[in-house]
């Protein structure tokens, strides 16, 4: 699924996934995308709920991290209110963040 994200939402300017060799996780994901937009079109394409429903319920810990090479000091802030935006509109991907044993970056519930 994480690999159709890459190839179905246009936003997605390239991606990869795959095996996080000699790291602490089993798996890992990026994603790029052109601008600001972009990263609100990929954050809310359906499929990305699709496959938050479908995957998170198998994660223990995940860790997200969202990079950024906009030197706009005010990027930062609309990352943050972009996944303030998407977590006020759905209690049920909440519940199942707080579900997880452990959930780290700037995309955590709570820290926008």
């Amino acid at each position: 699924m994480l690999r159709r994200m890459g190839r179905e939402i246009d936003a997605v300017a390239s991606w990869t996934v795959g095996r996080d060799v000699g790291g602490d996780f089993d798996y890992g994901a990026m994603f790029a995308v052109e601008d600001i937009e972009g990263y609100r079109a990929y954050m809310h394409a359906p499929l990305h709920r699709r496959v938050d429903e479908i995957g998170l319920p198998l994660v223990r810990h995940m860790v997200s991290h969202d990079l950024t090479d906009d030197e706009d000091p005010a990027t930062g802030d609309r990352i943050r209110q972009i996944h303030a935006e998407r977590f006020a509109g759905d209690p049920a991907l909440v519940a199942l963040i707080e579900g997880l044993g452990s959930y780290e970056g700037s995309s955590a519930p709570g820290r926008g």
